[in-house]
């Protein structure tokens, strides 16, 4: 039980993290009109998110006995991915992302519909999962699932929460530019993942341990 919430917690809090156009969308409304309305377009998101960790959660939960049979090579192919992945998010440049957007500050709660759907358009994201899923033995006959998506979803609430607030602390001295180079340590970070389970997946597929 407590393997599956702390895995949750980390694939949330990896999957919100990536300075996408969610992201940038949500530095610029706390700038813009405040925390409140960065945490709208962030909580929005993490709903999205949580539908897709369902999607893929229910899906590779259909084929258990076939992940289970084929564990090692399924934790390469997804390290794999993260691999891939990790080169994108450290080569992207947020700033790019960036959209002039209307000044005339919008109600909260559509603040919270339309980072929803913009995240829920990215389908990108299920992959995503799919791929943190497989490197991390998320899925599994044990592991009660429903509460992996739980905690999925409270990462990803907490990284929206923790990048609020640190725009709105920062809120006179915020660089835009300083996003891109979060963008190449978190791309780092999931390169090294990737590498790190690719050989070891590697090794104990090889040598059967």
């Amino acid at each position: 039980m407590l393997e599956i919430i702390y895995k949750g917690l980390f694939i949330g809090f990896l999957t919100s993290a990536p300075m996408g156009p969610i992201g940038v969308l949500c530095v610029q409304r706390t700038l813009n009109d405040g925390r409140k309305h960065g945490l709208a377009t962030g909580f929005g998101a993490s709903l999205s998110d949580v539908l897709f960790a369902v999607i893929a959660g229910v899906g590779m939960g259909f084929i258990i006995d076939f992940i289970q049979e084929n564990e090692k090579p399924l934790i390469v192919i997804g390290s794999l991915v993260l691999f891939i992945l990790g080169y994108m998010v450290f080569n992207s440049n947020p700033a790019r992302k960036l959209k002039k957007q209307n000044h005339t500050k919008e109600p909260v709660w559509k603040d919270f519909l339309s980072s929803f759907f913009l995240n829920l358009s990215n389908i990108g994201i299920l992959f995503f999962y799919i791929a943190l899923f497989a490197r991390f033995n998320f899925v599994s006959s044990e592991a009660p699932l429903p509460v992996g998506i739980i905690a999925i979803g409270i990462g990803a609430v907490l990284w929206w929460i923790l990048i609020s607030y640190i725009v709105d602390r920062l809120r006179g001295r915020f660089n835009l530019r300083g996003l891109s180079v979060f963008n190449r340590i978190l791309g780092l970070i999931l390169i090294l993942i990737g590498l790190v389970g690719t050989f070891k997946g590697f090794y104990q597929w090889i040598f059967e341990v």
